[in-house]
């Protein structure tokens, strides 16, 4: 029985779990669904409404830290993201569950404030790597679904400014811990700290190399001025780096070749 990941395209705790998998270079078929319409799969799976899920001979895995987890089970030593030294372990651990609490949060929120403003990109968006009946299914429920999801994450003008806040906040820490010239946020090794930071900041940075199709910088002008500013920012560019450096091994369209379309 091959793993299967259960995602919604564009979610950056999602591209956290595709990327560990693929940078331990394990097979796996991503199955994608529409966001809210997944509950179809994931309750009966999994009982639970979030993404991702990794699906294995011996249960499913309902949770991206514990993904990383179960991937890093599988490498040695020196490509693990959780390393063996105590030490080193406690600080990737506290770093990647900060991220994972505050950042995630915080990019998911900024950016569906933004893409839930254009129903188009919005759908292209969600449906990215889909077949043909997802993309007719999303498009013709595309109201339904932005009313839902504006109010289920309460995305507001003023929501969306707290999360602008969080955000920056998570990049003044980063850009301090780089200040010192180190290369990765440990030191000279790269970790599920990285990983998690460089995945869910994602959002507000789109970088090219990302699992899934993001929409240009350009396509949602009420958001333009922000990434520019995210990118620009030494935090910024390090995720962008982390993207081109380690991510880009597997390419966007490999991504969408191996994923399965969901029906819902």
């Amino acid at each position: 029985m091959p793993l299967t990941l259960v995602t919604i395209a564009p979610s950056h705790y999602c591209e956290k779990a595709r990327w560990a998998l693929d940078r331990a270079g394990m097979r796996y078929e991503e199955r994608r669904h529409i966001p809210l319409l997944h509950y179809v799969v994931t309750l009966p799976v999994a009982r639970q409404r979030t993404v991702p899920i990794l699906v294995t001979p011996h249960g499913s895995i309902k949770d991206s830290t514990e993904i990383l987890e179960f991937v890093d089970r599988a490498l040695d030593e020196p490509r693990r993201l959780f390393p063996h030294e105590p030490q080193l372990r406690r600080e990737v651990v506290d770093l990647e569950g900060a991220f994972d609490r505050r950042l995630g949060p915080a990019t998911r929120r900024f950016a569906y404030f933004y893409l839930t403003q254009d129903p188009d990109v919005f759908v292209k968006t969600v449906t990215a790597g889909m077949g043909p009946l997802p993309r007719g299914v999303a498009g013709a429920l595309a109201t339904p679904l932005i009313v839902a999801m504006r109010r289920g994450l309460k995305l507001t003008k003023e929501g969306a400014e707290r999360s602008r806040a969080r955000i920056h906040e998570a990049f003044e820490m980063v850009e301090a811990r780089l200040a010192d010239g180190r290369r990765y946020l440990t030191g000279e090794r790269f970790t599920a700290a990285d990983l998690t930071f460089a995945a869910l900041g994602a959002p507000v940075v789109l970088p090219p190399e990302y699992g899934s199709w993001l929409p240009a910088l350009g396509s949602l002008p009420t958001f333009a001025d922000d990434l520019e500013a995210f990118r620009g920012r030494p935090a910024g560019q390090f995720i962008l780096r982390l993207f081109r450096e380690d991510r880009g091994r597997r390419s966007t369209k490999d991504a969408q070749q191996r994923a399965v379309n969901g029906l819902v």
